[in-house]
């Protein structure tokens, strides 16, 4: 089992801090929410997305990175393709990652949630590797917090979100989470 330090940090994967948190509000951290990411959109490998959350991204680098609104995002967890782990800030922390959100009646989702980007698009699917690491990321945080809930982005902003998108399986992810 993965650990989780006493400043919110897992240990054993790499640490790429963002400055694009502020503090939590009061409350327990109960839900994960899960996303899909890849910058430019269905290119994998790259550093788009690490340049994205540390608000070091070139928007000359490719022409899709110029239609990027402005604004500080960032999340806690982000799984590559090959499984790669890393945590851009501390699950104690508010991360940028779902915007305006609702989850059973309650707002503002960042307050309570933890959020995991998976490399990936809506229309590809999702690697073992990937299943594996976010199998094992999801039993540490239930472990460490009472995580309640298991959302897509999609779940929490539908009119705005359709990440994890239709080739995540959720089915596999849940029938896997149970069997421990």
């Amino acid at each position: 089992m993965m650990l989780i330090d006493d400043n919110g940090w897992l240990q054993g994967c790499e640490h790429l801090a963002s400055p694009n948190f502020d503090a939590r509000t009061a409350g327990d951290i109960d839900l994960l929410v899960i996303h899909n990411i890849s910058l430019p959109p269905g290119e994998f490998g790259g550093d788009g997305v690490q340049c994205l959350f540390t608000n070091t991204l070139d928007r000359n680098a490719h022409p899709y990175y110029r239609t990027i609104p402005e604004g500080r995002l960032s999340s806690h967890f982000y799984i590559r393709r090959d499984g790669q782990l890393i945590q851009f800030v501390s699950v104690l922390q508010r991360a940028w990652h779902a915007g305006a959100s609702v989850w059973q009646g309650r707002t503002r989702c960042n307050d309570f949630a933890i959020g995991v980007e998976l490399e990936g698009t809506d229309s590809v699917p999702f690697t073992d590797a990937q299943y594996a690491v976010l199998h094992q990321l999801t039993l540490t945080l239930r472990a460490a917090f009472p995580i309640a809930g298991i959302a897509g982005h999609s779940h929490i902003a539908p009119d705005r979100k359709t990440d994890p998108g239709p080739c995540f399986d959720w089915l596999r992810y849940l029938v896997e989470l149970s069997v421990k």
